[in-house]
């Protein structure tokens, strides 16, 4: 996997990043969120300060983020199949030696 170099632009602020091809648009979009989380903070309350509204909207997403990663690790349903498979297999090994 190749690496290519970006640029991102986070509350006017660019920064040069190296990164694998295959994350780019991943990186563009978080950047794009997290200036709009800013823009929309700087909108709904009285603080203009670029660090407070950076600190607030991190915050913010990455506590959806982790509500979200709780959901989906609820709904993914594990699949115990090759254990149990493993298990009766070991206990007839041992009925076997009885």
């Amino acid at each position: 996997m190749s690496k290519i170099s970006l640029k991102i632009t986070i509350a006017g602020r660019t920064y040069p990043l190296n990164i694998l091809e295959t994350e780019r648009e991943k990186v563009l979009k978080a950047a794009d969120d997290i200036n709009k989380s800013i823009e929309l903070l700087s909108k709904s309350y009285a603080v203009k300060d670029t660090q407070d509204l950076l600190a607030m909207s991190a915050l913010q997403l990455v506590s959806r983020n982790v509500a979200q990663s709780k959901i989906e690790h609820l709904t993914i349903p594990t699949d115990y199949t090759s254990i149990e498979t493993s298990l009766e297999a070991l206990s007839q090994e041992i009925d076997a030696l009885n």
